[in-house]
């Protein structure tokens, strides 16, 4: 190090100052500190006189422990003038730094965010201050921690600062070296949409049915959610997760349903569903249903006369036309093998015969049914109809005919009775017969 030519302005003299001596080379003489101990400096030999370079005083905060002031100075003008060593003893103060860190680095507008701030360097004298500042949109300090409110973000990146003095209070960052600052960033994310599905139970019903539509939205980030719904036909309603859908008005086919799921950052999903309106199957085609029979086969001398034992039967027949008014009965009688061939004889006489008399057993009783129902029961005579049948006996078969059912399609091989020719039969008792004996006894 060499000295330079300055003004006596700018010169500083190396005479002892108060308390310190110099040696007869030149040298400081070793200080004693208050604890006793010698500054480990003073073996650094000066030149006769040197400049102290005024930045080298105030502008460093590059400060040397030792306890003598003077060398203090002597260390701090030496670094100052850009002196390559450093001398034995003297300890460098490094400048205080400060490191932030944000987390989670990622979240959604709502969710918190903790910034905190570590700082090194910090001086470990008595009586300094370290004083933490934070700064940011949403930020909260206290101390080396701060905390970062979300709820009005938009989704984006972010970022928080922090700021860190250090010095005697009152004092502090006002030296250089005393005061950093950091920053860490964040992100908010967009909140992603939420998901819907969609079901209608039954999903097929009749006109005028009606089906329960149940929506299942779900938000990722548990978002509320607010439901709606439509119909491409019949009408629909609901609030919540679940709607009605009415047919009545709807066509057959199928009724398209949407169900729309939004939330309350304006994010939409939509689902379709659908439901079959179908045409109701036609009514069940009525059939004839056989009631009871009648046998004209007690009474040899009236083969074709309604009996009292046939009563039971006929009453009933006319409960049933009362009960469905709607309904007719249809009375189909036969007649025997024998019977037939009495008839064809009689046939074949009335042929040669105008007046002679034919006698159809089956017709008779047909006829004679139906003037029982009518007379004696009440009932309308054109809900009553009379039929031959293809049997061989002296029975007569009763049938009611519902609404809509057609006897000839259920019953095969019946032969319409012409009422115009047949006479009904009245019920008269037979004659009485008085014995010979009887009428002599009387005489």
């Amino acid at each position: 190090m060499s000295a330079r030519n300055s003004s006596p302005g700018e010169r500083h003299a190396m005479s002892p100052r108060r308390n310190e001596e110099l040696m007869p080379d030149g040298r400081i003489a070793p200080q004693e500190t208050d604890s006793g101990e010698i500054g480990s400096c003073t073996a650094l030999r000066l030149p006769d006189e040197f400049v102290l370079p005024k930045e080298g005083l105030e502008s460093e905060r590059e400060e040397w422990d030792m306890d003598s002031r003077s060398l203090k100075s002597i260390c701090l003008s030496l670094m100052g003038m850009g002196l390559a060593f450093v001398p034995a003893g003297c300890k460098k103060v490094q400048p205080i730094t400060l490191a932030c860190n944000a987390t989670p680095p990622a979240v959604y507008a709502g969710e918190q965010v903790n910034a905190t701030a570590t700082a090194a360097s910090i001086s470990t004298k008595k009586h300094t201050d370290v004083i933490y500042s934070w700064s940011g949109t949403g930020v909260t300090g206290n101390g080396t921690t701060a905390t970062v409110a979300t709820d009005a973000l938009n989704p984006d990146s972010y970022t928080v600062k922090a700021d860190v003095k250090e010095g005697k209070k009152g004092k502090e960052g006002l030296k250089p070296g005393e005061t950093a600052e950091c920053s860490a960033s964040f992100t908010v994310k967009e909140f992603e949409p939420p998901t819907v599905s969609c079901l209608a139970n039954p999903s097929t019903v009749k006109p005028g049915d009606a089906s329960t539509i149940t929506c299942t939205g779900a938000s990722p980030q548990n978002r509320p959610l607010t439901y709606t719904y439509s119909a491409t036909a019949g009408t629909i309603s609901g609030v919540g997760s679940t709607a009605a859908f009415t047919s009545t008005g709807a066509p057959t086919g199928s009724v398209g349903i949407t169900c729309t799921v939004s939330d309350d950052k304006n994010h939409t999903a939509s689902a379709d569903t659908s439901v079959t309106i179908v045409a109701p199957p036609p009514p069940p085609v009525p059939h004839v249903q056989a009631l009871c029979s009648l046998s004209f086969a007690r009474d040899s001398k009236r083969p074709t006369r309604v009996d009292n034992e046939a009563k039971a039967c006929l009453d009933q027949i006319a409960l049933d036309l009362k009960q469905y008014p709607d309904a007719r009965a249809v009375i189909v009688a036969d007649s025997n093998a024998k019977e037939k061939l009495i008839t064809a004889k009689q046939e074949k006489v009335a042929a040669r015969h105008k007046h002679s008399r034919v006698e159809y057993f089956d017709q008779q009783r047909a006829v004679n049914v139906k003037d029982y129902l009518v007379n004696d029961q009440g009932i309308d005579a054109s809900r009553i109809s009379v039929a031959t049948g293809t049997g061989d006996d002296k029975n007569a078969q009763n049938y009611l005919e519902p609404a809509g059912a057609t006897f000839v399609s259920d019953v095969q091989g019946a032969t319409a009775v012409d009422e115009t020719t047949v006479k009904p039969e009245g019920r008269k008792p037979l004659p009485e017969r008085h014995h010979k004996k009887a009428i002599a006894k009387q005489r």
